[in-house]
């Protein structure tokens, strides 16, 4: 079973006299983006006093302007873990660890023009695990009231947020390791994706890690996948009512398309994290595990940026953005396909 939670037609005070924006029944555009935090962890010192290093507080303010009616956050939201090293302009100042004034460096007050714009839909991250920053994500952003008694829990249950034309999925898998099955929590994901096939149609299955996605491994190829969630999924897929998957976790875009048993995959984990490097084409792309799932077609666009989903008369317009709102690449989610036709020069 996966709970549900209704949107509600209220508006929510600010600390000052403004309102955050009121929820839409059937939201028409839909702003997605993920992994926008500065990245500070041992050798990995990202400047984030740069905004061409850092570029969130840039992009944020260029995606309020879209007046997108819902916001999806793919999960991981802070990344400055370890102090500044000494010297270093870049990340001067900066606070760090699981505490306000890093949450509100790395997320709040970057993102407050978004926050502002919209409402959202807030995914865990696996920067927000236990071992990390899940206490102050189950504080300021999680989808349950807060435990002081149980501050952080390792996984949440799944639940789903009914508009009037769309069913949204968000499920937390920030502590399923990707490169080695958990088994003591495979059951509990089995569960939850078997569970899939009683929602209604269409459904969107949000969630950070993305089950069948990839980063480029050696000699170039494409390789990758969560290995828990591969062998919870097993050789049956992903349910039928789901028609769209969208995931972070890998810093880039990627559209991919499956051969079969499984619905169209978007990343888009390219908001502000240092980007990965992933190949241009994932046609065959190598996965852990035997789920029997294989790409049929997919590309990757890199960059920082978001996407801006608009419905249209048959599925859904995709328009890339980079990080100071210029468009890009333009896809199109139809058919049960995602597809994003080469530019024309």
């Amino acid at each position: 079973m996966i709970r549900q939670i209704e949107p509600r037609d209220h508006r929510i005070p600010l600390i000052t006299d403004d309102f955050l924006a009121l929820p839409v029944s059937d939201p028409q555009r839909i702003l997605v983006l993920g992994d926008t935090g500065c990245r500070l962890k041992g050798a990995a010192v990202q400047a984030c006093n740069d905004p061409a290093q850092w570029p969130f507080p840039v992009l944020a303010g260029s995606a309020a302007k879209l007046k997108p009616d819902l916001v999806i956050h793919l999960g991981d939201y802070l990344y400055r873990e370890n102090a500044c090293p000494a010297g270093n302009a870049g990340c001067a100042g900066t606070p760090f660890g699981d505490n306000w004034p890093t949450w509100n460096a790395d997320f709040f007050e970057p993102a407050a023009p978004l926050l502002a714009a919209a409402p959202w839909i807030t995914v865990r991250g696996n920067h927000e695990d236990c071992a990390r920053a899940g206490a102050g994500w189950e504080r300021l952003l999680g989808p349950v009231a807060f435990d002081r008694a149980k501050p952080c829990s390792d996984r949440l249950a799944s639940y789903s947020i009914p508009f009037t034309n769309l069913n949204i999925v968000v499920m937390d898998n920030a502590s399923a390791p990707d490169t080695s099955v958990d088994a003591a929590s495979v059951p509990a994901y089995r569960g939850e994706i078997a569970a899939l096939a009683n929602e209604p149609t269409p459904s969107w299955l949000v969630l950070h890690r993305p089950i069948w996605a990839a980063i480029t491994g050696p000699l170039g190829l494409p390789v990758g996948g969560n290995a828990t969630l591969i062998d919870a999924a097993g050789t049956s897929g992903i349910p039928k009512p789901v028609e769209l998957m969208l995931a972070g976790h890998i810093h880039s875009f990627e559209a991919i398309n499956y051969t079969d048993k499984a619905p169209p995959q978007i990343v888009a984990g390219n908001g502000g994290d240092n980007l990965d490097v992933t190949p241009k084409d994932l046609s065959g792309a190598i996965f852990q595990g035997h789920s029997g799932i294989s790409v049929k077609d997919g590309l990757s666009v890199g960059g920082f940026g978001f996407l801006l989903m608009t419905k249209a008369t048959t599925g859904w317009n995709i328009q890339l953005y980079d990080q100071h709102g210029k468009p890009g690449r333009m896809c199109i989610f139809a058919g049960g396909r995602v597809d994003c036709p080469a530019p024309t020069k």
